[in-house]
């Protein structure tokens, strides 16, 4: 059987190497000049190659339809990746918060070792291959429509190829010069599907008003072990918390604690958000203060803007000494109960009203796609086009951060 997969990307690339274990002739179509553009850039250009999490326990990170993979996730595992990677020779290991990295940390390891295995088995792979449509023909035995041939440029020449399957994993539209650019979404409408709105995940957020100066006066700084809440201003509720790392830019805020609250924030409907960070989470609002004032007793004629230094990131001290109100160079003896109290409250409670989400071709993943309901979730199937079939971030499906998006795209 000829099976025609457009898009070399994570997802391609492995339905390459699944269909060709079933002894079928396998062609990959991928638009620009290299196959697994999309993997070099993952964590960091480390990979994060998936999670060491139970297989059952990936559906809570999946805040996108993550029930719809059930079946997927039971027939390739995060144990499935890792063997094929160790069988080209790519060792792994486990890092914070269950992230799986190769232990080289070279992301271009693992695109290698998934390459390699692709042409192990004889897979054929056209690059610069512009796939322009899918097309169908009538099976009036069966009332169906088929696929039968993909049509494509290059080198501004027109080709077609005969085929039995079509897999569709062209990616999403974020990340646009790996060759994500939507083109997927386009060809699928043009055969009968639907596609949800597309919007960024796993993307930084912009702030707005004052926030947005205090987060340009703390560009480049990053906070560890720092625990955040997003809360709805109009109903002073809490939408998300989360605990770990972030980082101040010139436009808001970004790291993986930002992203991941993306992943949570596009579902959300009301845009009026504000960010709470507790710079100092391990501590309570008692325990703070008397660390603080151990802190000014041991120095009773320091300045307060000398005083903050062990309590806090330099690059930090000027901003909360302004939002304090507290006279810089007032000595720390003079500081009443409420300014510190005010003081506490501030690092507890470090505030950034958020404006909206940085454009989508900043986003690591989509949120939308290719509609679920028409996809049969065993088989990854068209329920409309006999024969197609849809791979990755082009399905309306997307998770947190953490290796989880790459597992659902070996896995689909």
């Amino acid at each position: 059987m000829k099976v025609v997969i457009i898009g070399g990307g994570p997802a391609g690339l492995i339905a390459a190497i699944s269909a060709a274990q079933e002894n079928n002739e396998v062609i990959v179509l991928e638009k620009m000049n290299e196959v697994g553009r999309k993997l070099l850039i993952t964590g960091k250009g480390r990979c994060n190659i998936t999670s060491n999490i139970p297989m059952e326990e990936f559906i809570r990170n999946i805040p996108g339809n993550g029930k719809f993979l059930y079946g997927a996730f039971n027939n390739f595992t995060n144990e499935d990746i890792i063997s094929l990677l160790k069988e080209q020779g790519v060792n792994v290991k486990v890092e914070r918060g269950q992230r799986i990295f190769p232990v080289t940390d070279r992301s271009i390891d693992v695109r290698d070792a998934i390459v390699k295995k692709v042409k192990k088995l004889d897979v054929k792979i056209i690059v610069n291959a512009k796939v322009q449509k899918i097309m169908t023909k009538k099976n009036n035995n069966e009332n169906t429509i088929n696929v039968s041939k993909v049509e494509y440029l290059i080198n501004g020449k027109k080709e077609v190829l005969d085929c039995e399957k079509v897999i569709l994993a062209t990616g999403g539209k974020s990340y646009p010069r790996t060759g994500s650019t939507g083109d997927g979404y386009e060809i699928a409408k043009k055969l009968g599907h639907t596609v949800t709105k597309i919007v960024p995940s796993l993307v930084p957020l912009e702030a707005k008003g004052d926030s947005i100066r205090i987060c340009k006066q703390l560009q480049g700084l990053s906070l560890k072990n720092v625990s955040v809440k997003f809360v709805d201003i109009e109903k002073n509720k809490e939408i998300y918390k989360d605990f770990g790392e972030m980082i101040f830019t010139h436009f808001g805020v970004s790291g993986p604690t930002i992203l991941s609250s993306s992943a949570h924030l596009v579902r959300y409907k009301n845009n009026k958000i504000k960010i709470l960070i507790d710079l100092k989470p391990a501590l309570s609002n008692e325990k703070l203060d008397e660390r603080i004032l151990r802190d000014f007793l041991s120095e009773k004629n320091k300045l307060f803007k000398n005083s903050l230094d062990a309590l806090l990131p330099k690059k930090m001290i000027d901003t909360v000494i302004e939002i304090s109100n507290i006279n810089p160079n007032k000595q720390v003896n003079e500081i009443t109960k409420k300014e510190r109290e005010n003081l506490v409250n501030i690092l507890k409670k470090f505030e950034i009203t958020i404006k909206g989400f940085r454009p989508i071709e900043e986003a690591i993943v989509t949120a939308g796609g290719i509609n679920i309901k028409e996809i049969n979730p065993k088989t990854m199937e068209s329920k409309l086009v006999k024969g197609l079939y849809f791979a990755g971030e082009i399905i309306d499906v997307d998770a947190y951060t953490g290796g989880f998006n790459l597992q659902i795209a070996y896995s689909t």
